[in-house]
């Protein structure tokens, strides 16, 4: 089915923009995705209508908050099929949740000479909590190479495993390069040794169609405002026997059963990962996102992403001194290019001029640029509300950029 890009587009006012006299073009949503009036809706009515907080009250307010927020894990767990409500943790965000897991798991299971695995392709935030727990536990960080499209080569991964291994991180989608992870075959790999799995979601879920029974991983991690929900919002899923044997993340109201000055025992999954008050209106409004877009229908966006994609691609590669990062052959709907010459933050300030976001510098992937040496790159990333109008327009603007930065 054809999706109805002008009605859809109408959800989301923001896209009514102008910038510098001229219309927004959006293409800066691997970074963050605008959000339909559905979720602005459900924020000002939380607030409007049933501010209070949850599990901790008898009255109406609390109860009626109480149980949408709940409502919002079910509709959670129903989107990347997790087997029960109690493995999916509300968290800030996916940095959290990585976070948290780093935390959580080294404290239990990281010693002295174990290794944990990473790939050459992670986002700053599922390098940095790993290099921390190396650092705190006396382990060692390795790193799954990538070749020059942008691939993770898997005889190398597979070489890297030892006894020592105790977990690997790895993204589902490269926010830079765009690149979709064999992950699946990752996690079958990684249990035939008895080792755990985190997958860092972030850029797949506004994507692709998650199930993590079927994928098996053993954690899986996302951000709301990254699937038209609000900021301030994350997911960490895990397996109901795993997280039962991990001790607390941080302490206070909520995550405990009962507390002496003696002794404190703590809450049942998954609220012994949720200490304090929650962002109760987020979570319901990411409910509210999520079942706008699985309304519309994931395979329809995936197949309009793709075509986005495509005619982008076929598009830019057309300027001249272009150059694409990323050329892998499983790839979400995100390009980052360098053009020979031209420093990347002059495009995208002479874009913006043109009312065309896309976002510039090294994408919080330093390690990427360090691989294809290179300073920085342009990325246009793609939802399902763009069109192939915005692309364009963004080709029109890169080729003025062009012409004006080279004179």
């Amino acid at each position: 089915m054809r999706l109805n890009i002008e009605k859809i587009r109408l959800d989301f006012p923001i896209l009514n923009t102008q910038i510098n006299d001229r219309p927004l073009v959006y293409l800066d949503n691997a970074a963050t995705t605008q959000k339909p009036f559905y979720v602005t809706k459900a924020l000002e009515k939380y607030y409007k209508e049933t501010n209070s907080n949850v599990h901790r009250g008898n009255h109406f307010l609390s109860q009626k908050a109480t149980e949408e927020f709940e409502n919002s894990r079910k509709i959670i767990q129903g989107l990347i099929n997790a087997n029960s409500e109690k493995e999916i943790i509300f968290t800030k965000g996916t940095t959290e949740s990585i976070n948290l897991i780093a935390n959580v798991f080294g404290k239990k299971y990281i010693n002295g000479g174990d290794e944990i695995i990473i790939s050459e392709m992670e986002h700053h935030s599922n390098i940095v909590p790993w290099q921390i727990v190396c650092s705190d536990r006396k382990a060692k960080l390795k790193i799954i190479p990538i070749n020059d499209n942008g691939e993770i080569i898997f005889g190398e991964f597979e070489q890297l495993i030892t006894n020592s291994t105790k977990i690997i991180a790895i993204n589902h989608v490269s926010n830079t390069l765009g690149t979709i992870n064999p992950i699946k075959r990752i996690i079958k790999k990684a249990h035939e040794n008895n080792i755990a799995v985190l997958i860092d979601g972030a850029q797949a879920v506004p994507h692709l169609k998650i199930d993590v029974q079927e994928l098996d991983c053993d954690f899986y991690c996302f951000s709301g405002h990254k699937v038209f929900g609000p900021t301030g919002t994350g997911v960490l899923f895990g397996k109901e026997k795993i997280l039962n044997k991990l001790p607390p993340y941080q302490g206070g109201g909520e995550m405990i059963s009962n507390v002496t000055f003696e002794e404190t025992t703590f809450n049942e999954l998954p609220y012994i990962f949720e200490a304090g008050t929650p962002n109760i209106a987020g979570f319901i409004a990411l409910a509210e996102a999520i079942k706008y877009f699985t309304n519309i229908g994931l395979e329809d966006i995936a197949d309009y992403e793709s075509e986005l994609l495509e005619y982008a691609t076929k598009m830019l590669l057309q300027i001249e001194g272009l150059k694409i990062i990323g050329t892998a052959t499983n790839k979400a709907s995100v390009i980052s290019f360098v053009i020979d010459g031209i420093h990347s933050a002059d495009i995208g300030t002479l874009l913006d001029q043109m009312g065309i976001a896309v976002r510039v510098g090294n994408h919080c992937t330093q390690p990427i640029m360090e691989r294809f040496k290179i300073n920085g790159a342009v990325r246009a990333s793609f939802a399902f509300y763009n069109t192939f109008e915005e692309i364009d327009i963004l080709y029109m603007g890169l080729k003025r950029a062009v012409s004006m930065l080279r004179d």
